[in-house]
């Protein structure tokens, strides 16, 4: 049976996890250096974690931006409810969509219930990929719209700690 990692570690791990696992052949194995605890502490905690659902999922952020992808386009569509979840399969897994959900209309102003986010150096490759994907799809006469981004906001992963309490004045 593993060490269990007394309350402050569990924080510290919660908020480490939040910043990002580091870019190395053993981020658990660092995260533990920094918490002063083992590795197989950690994994095994992350575990409990995820089995207990605190995780929803696990990913990456990339800057794309930096990387040279600067026509960024979110495909929204209305998909009949009856076949939203296979189109939303069938184009999850569609090269070139790298994010791909499904969220409520929002009648009268909003009847755009699939989003399919595609990231591209040049607007013409995205605007030619989306057509390929529609045609292929059998999509191209369902409603729908395609909205490049104008600038970026911060991206960043989950939180699982608790917020730090200010510290109250003595005085």
């Amino acid at each position: 049976m593993n060490a269990l990692l007394d309350d402050l570690q569990t924080l510290q791990l919660r908020r480490l996890l939040e910043a990002g696992l580091p870019l190395a052949t053993r981020p658990y194995q660092l995260l533990a250096e920094r918490i002063g605890a083992s590795e197989e502490t950690v994994l095994e905690q992350v575990r409990r974690w995820n089995d207990s659902g605190l995780f929803r999922r696990m990913g990456l952020v990339i800057k794309h931006r930096a990387l040279g992808f600067r026509a960024n386009a979110m495909l929204v569509m209305d998909i009949p409810d009856e076949i939203v979840d296979a189109v939303g399969h069938s184009l999850g897994q569609a090269a070139g969509i790298n994010l791909c959900y499904q969220r409520p209309r929002r009648l009268p102003d909003w009847p755009y219930n699939l989003f399919c986010m595609v990231h591209g150096r040049e607007r013409e490759q995205v605007c030619r990929l989306i057509a390929a994907l529609l045609a292929e799809h059998g999509l191209s006469d369902v409603p729908h719209q395609l909205l490049f981004s104008t600038r970026a906001f911060k991206q960043c992963g989950g939180r699982y700690a608790p917020p730090a309490r200010p510290v109250a004045a003595h005085g």
